[in-house]
């Protein structure tokens, strides 16, 4: 499943680069999400806040229902 997303144009170089680079390119990858956020917030305003938190949100649901599962 991880090689089709290396497969992505712009992507998949960039996170196959974090994923088995030196630190400095996993630290570049974070750096580059933060500004393509910032850059969202800047040209969509407040969606671009909320709908990230409203995704963390039920990614934490899913990790608390896995825990309970146990």
């Amino acid at each position: 499943m991880a090689w089709m997303i290396y497969r992505v144009p712009l992507v998949g170089r960039m996170l196959k680069e974090a994923m088995h680079g030196p630190t400095t390119a996993k630290v570049l990858f974070v750096v580059n999400l933060v500004a393509v956020w910032l850059l969202s917030i800047v040209t969509w305003g407040y969606p671009a806040i909320i709908i990230p938190a409203l995704m963390a949100v039920a990614a934490m649901f899913v990790v608390l229902i896995l825990i309970t599962k146990g």
